[in-house]
């Protein structure tokens, strides 16, 4: 399984106990939806390893608490520790209206009420503040934040996000 494949799930945080349990935080608004996880891909160097849960408990909101099979001892766990979890992208759950996950919209083309055809989505910062759309527009970089009031439409049928940014906005990347 390759992380192009993947989406990332969290991050193994802190020992548990000393037979070997972790405490992962999740990087997720619902938790409880990875409560009951057979197995996670664990990355370790360059690689995602499959591990197979004992059991797992939900705690303090995003926090579970994961026993591993064969991690059975503190040792074990130093192995792991600070490690991303990853899950195929078929887990996630399907978003439907104008919600969606970063890479889902990765090569839609952007639509602005006012300004028209502006270019195609190449990637997403959430650096910021504010996460942004990048898109490239005939070669120059225009950002847009993804604020839910400038999200107008999600046409995932058409490849296409229409969004309505403030007055100028693009103006500002695209007339020099």
């Amino acid at each position: 399984m390759h992380k192009k494949d993947c989406f990332y799930l969290g991050k193994i945080v802190r020992k548990h106990s000393f037979k070997g349990e972790v405490v992962a935080k999740l990087d997720t608004d619902e938790p409880e939806l990875y409560q009951n996880l057979e197995s996670v891909f664990v990355a370790l160097g360059n690689d995602l390893v499959p591990f197979f849960l004992e059991e797992s408990l939900l705690q303090k909101g995003n926090q579970l608490r994961i026993k591993f099979e064969d991690i059975d001892s503190e040792e074990d766990a130093d192995t792991i520790m600070g490690a991303g979890l990853y899950l195929p992208l078929e887990f996630l759950p399907k978003l439907t209206g104008n919600k969606f996950y970063f890479h889902e919209i990765i090569g839609f083309d952007i639509e602005d009420v006012n300004y028209g055809y502006v270019g195609v989505v190449t990637g997403v910062n959430d650096t910021s503040a504010q996460p942004l759309f990048e898109i490239n527009s005939n070669g120059t970089d225009v950002f847009i934040p993804m604020i839910d009031d400038f999200i107008k439409n999600v046409d995932r049928e058409h490849k296409k996000i229409i969004v309505e940014s403030p007055a100028g906005l693009i103006d500002l990347y695209l007339n020099n």
